[in-house]
């Protein structure tokens, strides 16, 4: 609370050292400072010009530049600035004539043994104060700006945070499903013929579910945690496979521990699991984690690549591998590789993907 209160007042407090600092300056660049005494006509004038420079500033900054600057009027914003400049330097003239100001500041500046009876010098047109007025109104133009500037800027900033955060929890409700409606399927085929290894996989499937519930709402998760969910899946995978595929998993020893996205590897190794096996043809299906340095992360995914034309790497899994491509993107923008080989020598299909700075 004595924060919020203390943020409120800071801009007020900010404006107020501004206009002191300001006046000091004119008086310190007033070259008849010290030079002479002034009568109390000049300093009530100077306090009436100062309050119409304070007014011209925030007039400019609230009306004028938001209407008519900020809405593309630049013609009516410029005749507006030039309409203010006027109105107070004849404001400054008129508190003159009411003051009589000039004949006190010719009796004042009169240099010594002038006859006390020369006729007044002609008015003289405030060049100084007219310039004065151009430079607050120039400042008052520019903060007016510079600070439409920012918070457009900021305004950008969080709605690109917005529909980045909103974007990957709409990809991952879309993952979660793909994958179970997969899963449930394979276990339904498994109840007909292993009713022991159906019940290990729902088992299996209850510490996925598990993972998904309390790890995917999350924008990271550990490596370890991801690695066990892959390994879940792939034991899952391996309960309904015959003798004919050959399955191969390497993962990194020791394990250095660091974070990525929930559920960022899976589509990878399911893609080989649907694509990569065949009932009646030996395949085989490689899976390696592997960490070259603590902050790198690489996934090598090699299955079985089958004569049958198969669609490619973009649409052969629905919506799973286009949407991790999309979260790669948003999350690990200019920090990751994906290599994907149609056909390698040894007739595989070869996915790897490489993760930095993590």
């Amino acid at each position: 609370m004595p924060t919020v209160s203390l943020q409120r007042y800071i801009t007020p407090l900010t404006h107020v050292l501004v206009w002191v600092l300001f006046a000091f300056s004119l008086l310190l660049l007033n070259p008849i400072m010290g030079r002479f005494v002034l009568p109390t006509e000049y300093w009530i004038k100077q306090l009436l010009l100062f309050g119409l420079w304070v007014g011209a500033f925030y007039f400019t900054a609230h009306v004028t530049a938001p209407r008519l600057l900020l809405r593309g009027r630049i013609g009516w914003f410029i005749l507006a600035l030039l309409a203010t400049a006027a109105v107070i330097t004849l404001l400054s003239q008129l508190i003159d004539s009411w003051l009589n100001l000039q004949q006190l500041m010719d009796v004042v500046l009169r240099p010594p043994g002038t006859p006390a009876n020369l006729p007044p010098r002609p008015r003289r047109f405030d060049n100084k104060g007219l310039l004065t007025t151009l430079l607050v109104l120039g400042i008052s133009t520019s903060v007016t700006a510079v600070r439409k500037w920012q918070q457009d800027t900021l305004r950008r900033q969080e709605l690109e945070q917005e529909k980045v955060t909103s974007e990957l929890s709409f990809l991952k409700a879309q993952i979660n499903p793909h994958f179970f409606f997969n899963t449930l399927n394979n276990i339904y085929a498994l109840t007909v013929i292993d009713g022991n290894g159906a019940r290990q996989a729902i088992h299996t499937l209850s510490r996925m579910m598990r993972y998904v519930l309390y790890e995917t709402p999350t924008d990271t998760t550990p490596l370890s945690k991801e690695l066990a969910f892959v390994q879940d899946y792939v034991a899952l995978m391996k309960l309904r496979l015959t003798d004919k595929v050959a399955v191969v998993v390497e993962w990194p020893e020791p394990l250095r521990e660091v974070s990525v996205a929930p559920m960022l590897l899976l589509p990878f190794v399911e893609n080989a699991f649907k694509h990569g096996v065949s009932a009646t043809k030996p395949s085989r299906i490689f899976v390696a984690v592997r960490q070259p340095t603590p902050q790198r992360l690489e996934l090598e995914v090699r299955n079985t690549k089958f004569d049958t034309p198969t669609a490619g790497f973009d649409e052969s899994n629905g919506i799973g591998l286009v949407n991790t491509r999309r979260r790669l993107d948003l999350l690990y923008p200019g920090r990751y590789t994906l290599a994907v080989t149609d056909g390698t020598a040894d007739h595989e299909f070869r996915v790897l993907l490489t993760l930095q700075d993590l």
